[in-house]
């Protein structure tokens, strides 16, 4: 190790001392890390390893699964459940929770994850990464699903990491959010951006905007006056950024601030939002909020939702707290019919913008 410098066990020691079965955790994370290495590793080799391309098979959610989404997932399970760390785990790729095998003693966490976000950009070479979130679980008999349906706000853990030119990892305890770059020639992650604080103010944002039909008024209104820049009521000029990674999203907001958005739309109305709740909002926004930033669906703060399956969706909109704060006010003022730029003759009956029907 070289002197000086903070390493993630190092930093783990200093940020659990005092907390409740601190080294478990501590431990834990050390094996989620050993595991975001070889995920790493897998990503960097791409064809050359035979890593890329459609694995043949889909997921829990009926999505076509990549050969490095199985492999991710893989390597997750078997760097983690040995350790007595473990009362299960729960992951984007698999229908039901995993159980520890009975060969292994079980500990008193729960680890949620995905093993590997935006993996449909691996054949491109964009960014992707792992993200995932721990829990507690205080109980002797093994762990059923209803154990994992637990709001964010029962989060002990969370992080992601990124497989980009450096692979980081990202991760929150409770007291802050702090950033680590994997040094490749001593294998060990390094404290390299401690305290991430997102700036409460940005003039970035990041929507699909090839879903703009579908939106809700609020959002509509939002965008509109980012997209009017200097001359509407904003007086400045926004840019727009749209990567289809959510990891790559959410750490380019840690690093510089912006709004991330994907809003509730009404393409199908049996799905309000399209992330993950447990494995993707939920930690992310656990990272978000401990580095001054905001996350919300449009009405309610994410972490507060109790999930009410597994593989639930949600909207997702966070980032820089003023701008959040604007498009939750949008979204109220809409709900309760006080939204005067939508009275207007655009959002009638026959406007590409027709609103729904108000709840």
């Amino acid at each position: 190790m070289h002197l000086g410098r903070t390493t993630l066990s190092k930093f783990l020691i200093q940020q659990l001392t005092g907390i409740p079965g601190a080294s478990d955790l501590g431990a834990l994370l050390v094996d989620v890390a050993a595991a975001i290495k070889a995920i790493s590793a897998m990503t960097a080799k791409g064809a050359l390893g035979g890593y890329l391309g459609e694995h043949g098979s889909r997921n829990a959610q009926g999505e076509m699964q990549q050969k490095l989404d199985v492999l991710a997932h893989e390597v997750v399970v078997r760097s983690c459940e040995w350790g007595g760390l473990l009362a299960g785990m729960a992951s984007e790729e698999l229908d039901e929770p995993y159980a520890i095998p009975g060969e292994y003693a079980r500990g008193r966490y729960l680890l949620v994850f995905d093993p590997l976000d935006g993996s449909s950009n691996t054949d491109v070479n964009v960014s992707v990464g792992t993200i995932f979130s721990v829990l507690r679980y205080d109980r002797d008999q093994p762990p059923e699903t209803a154990d994992y349906l637990q709001p964010g706000l029962r989060q002990v853990a969370a992080g992601y990491a990124i497989y980009g030119p450096a692979t980081m990892l990202v991760i929150s305890v409770g007291k802050g959010t702090h950033g680590f770059t994997l040094d490749r020639e001593i294998g060990n992650f390094i404290l390299t951006h401690p305290d991430l604080q997102i700036p409460a103010d940005t003039s970035e944002f990041a929507i699909n905007t090839s879903n703009a039909r579908f939106w809700e008024p609020p959002v509509h209104r939002y965008v509109t006056e980012c997209q009017a820049g200097k001359t509407g009521v904003r007086t400045r000029d926004f840019n727009m950024r749209w990567i289809a990674s959510l990891v790559a999203e959410v750490h380019r907001i840690l690093m510089r601030g912006g709004v991330f958005m994907y809003p509730k739309d009404t393409r199908d109305r049996t799905r309000p939002g399209r992330l993950r709740l447990l494995y993707e909002a939920n930690p992310m926004s656990l990272l978000v909020e401990q580095a001054g930033g905001r996350a919300t669906t449009g009405s309610k703060r994410v972490m507060e939702l109790t999930p009410e399956h597994l593989h639930q969706r949600v909207p997702l909109i966070l980032g820089s707290r003023n701008e959040v704060e604007r498009i939750e006010r949008y979204h109220s003022e809409w709900q309760s019919g006080t939204d005067q730029p939508f009275s207007s003759p655009l959002f009638n009956e026959r406007s590409l913008f027709r609103p729904e029907a108000r709840r």
